[in-house]
């Protein structure tokens, strides 16, 4: 027993004097791998906001008034009028409740606005209004700065103002895009922005009182 062990031993010594007689001949030169000078900024997107399939193209309606609203809606609900998610946001632009009240819709049944086309582009209107009004001087002070990698524009802000309303717009634009949002489905403040930025608005004319007459 005595002998084995002796053995074993002296076999683990000449195998560890072996391996230490291996010695690399160079060093290996990571300098070619450094990230000295190099742009590392990227905002990683949630994975909801990822489509490479899908996407609202016009070349009919181009980057007019007409062409946002249905970039907007084609996003929000793929342009169905009928529509219904499954948080209660209805039609194609998805207002909820609280929004349409807002604007003078009230004490109208679900099915009475998913079946008024007409009545959905008003509150579409009137909402972008009211919040083009809300933001009209945070869209002087920021048109045209990159905040998180995207150019603001005035389309974007009123697509951001649609998704998260314009309170956190503001937020988001006062704090340089620190402070952010994101809807039930992870959709955020600076995708939209990207998505719909430079899109003519100037048809939509502010109004602090902005209301849809029924």
């Amino acid at each position: 027993m005595i002998k084995r062990i002796t053995g074993l031993s002296v076999t683990l010594i000449i195998g560890g004097v072996l391996l230490l007689g291996f010695k690399t001949k160079e060093s290996v030169d990571f300098s070619s791998y450094s990230t000295a000078g190099l742009d590392l900024y990227y905002v990683a997107p949630n994975f909801n906001e990822i489509e490479d399939e899908g996407v609202f193209i016009s070349p009919e309606l181009g980057k007019s008034y007409t062409g946002f609203k249905e970039a907007v809606a084609f996003k929000e609900s793929r342009g169905d009028y009928g529509v219904v998610n499954q948080f209660g946001y209805m039609g194609k632009y998805q207002f909820g409740r609280g929004t349409l009240e807002l604007i003078g819709i009230k004490n109208i049944s679900r099915n009475d606005f998913l079946n008024n086309p007409q009545l959905q582009e008003k509150a579409f209107y009137a909402y972008s209004a009211r919040n083009k009004w809300v933001l009209r001087r945070d869209m002087k002070w920021f048109i045209g700065r990159r905040m998180n990698g995207v150019e603001v524009t005035e389309s974007g802000i009123l697509a951001a103002a649609h998704l998260a309303g314009p309170n956190a717009v503001k937020r988001y634009l006062r704090s340089g895009g620190v402070s952010g949002f994101a809807d039930a489905f992870g959709t955020t403040i600076r995708y939209y922005m990207k998505r719909f930025g430079g899109y003519d608005t100037s048809f939509v004319e502010a109004d602090r009182r902005a209301k849809v007459s029924l």
